[in-house]
């Protein structure tokens, strides 16, 4: 998306947080996971549009609303 609006995306960096809880709603587990995107130089307002734009191309957030395929196997 940066290099779509003419700007250069490396210095961009994200810092990501995780953590590991229960579910209030059924008392399982569950991961929530935080990211700070960092673009020095760039109005934060044109960084938080464009990574509005990127949020659906991004691998990591499909698989935080997609699920990831999982194949549990015993080993013998």
């Amino acid at each position: 998306m940066a290099r779509q609006a003419a700007l250069d995306p490396a210095a961009i960096s994200v810092e990501a947080t995780v953590s590991f809880g229960r579910d209030p709603e059924d008392g399982g587990y569950l991961l929530r996971v935080g990211l700070v995107a960092k673009w020095p130089g760039i109005d934060p307002a044109v960084a938080a549009l464009l990574l509005e734009k990127a949020y659906p191309l991004c691998p990591y957030a499909k698989m935080a609303w997609q699920g990831t395929p999982t194949n549990i196997t015993v080993a013998s």
